[in-house]
């Protein structure tokens, strides 16, 4: 074994395979009870990111590095809700202005 290098117990990989598993498991169930809308949507969306989360961070070995796993897991989350909220708030401001063009024109 080279030197400086560290062996992470076996232990960890089988817990987090096993919650892979676990979240798949949730996110088939909430297909089959039948969820519909944003609540459907927004718990598989929830299990997905919350399984890459763990695969980037356990088996990519960015646990064990704090700097990469804000970079690759953190910041690109919160720039997508970023956007989220900046397209949200567009579209109200859409639908204003829509709705003042018709009753202007009377359309």
């Amino acid at each position: 074994m080279a030197e400086g290098t560290q062996q992470h117990p076996l232990k960890i990989y089988f817990y987090v395979w096993t919650l892979l598993f676990v979240f798949s498991a949730f996110s088939y169930w909430v297909d089959w009870y039948g969820f519909q809308g944003f609540l459907r949507w927004g718990l598989i969306l929830f299990f997905m990111m919350l399984k890459a989360g763990f695969i980037c961070a356990i088996f990519m070995h960015m646990y064990w590095e704090r700097l990469a796993i804000i970079y690759a897991i953190l910041v690109p989350c919160f720039a997508i809700l970023v956007f989220v909220f900046i397209m949200w708030h567009e579209s109200y401001y859409t639908q204003l202005v829509r709705k003042l063009y018709f009753l202007v024109t009377g359309g």
